[in-house]
Order: structure tokens, then sequence, then C-alpha cells
């Protein structure tokens, strides 16, 4: 029995330039914090370590706290700073 929870990650800015693509499917184990979605793309790109503190987190078209877990289904987004005019 698989108990992952099943994800779909977009990416904007420089989370997307890092991994080329603009979504990732990735899988949780139940009860993970959303802020686990960060960490694992700081894992893989060291790079955006300064964008770490600064991204906010959305669940589902909602602003979240970085605490709040993840569900089997939820679409996640990463807001990383953005600047324009």
């Amino acid at each position: 029995m698989n108990d992952a929870i099943n994800v779909i990650v977009k990416l904007f800015a420089a989370y997307q330039e890092a991994y080329g693509v603009s979504e990732l499917r990735w899988q949780f184990p139940p009860q993970t914090p959303v802020s686990a979605v960060r960490d694992r793309c700081l894992t893989d790109y060291p790079e955006l370590q300064t964008w770490g503190k600064l991204t906010r987190f959305g669940i589902n078209l909602q602003f979240v706290a970085p605490e709040t877990p993840l569900q089997d289904g939820d679409e996640v987004v990463l807001i990383p700073p953005v600047s324009g005019g």
C-alpha cells in the first residue's frame, strides 16, 4: 500500500528557469508541509537558495503558511518575489 500523496508543482520565474519546465509532479509522505516543496527545489538546485526565504506558497490558488500540510491532488505554486513596472 502506497501512502504517498501526489502533488502538482507549478514553477515560475527562477524556479522555472532552474528546472526548464513549468510543472512537476512529485510525491510526498502524508502530512508533509508545503515548505518541503521549496526545500526539495533548493536541494535539487542550490543556486535557488537566494529565493528560499523570500518564496511564498500557494495551494489550489490560495496563499498558505509554510507549515500547511499537503493533501493528495494539491496544486502547489512557489511564488518568488517579482519585480516589474
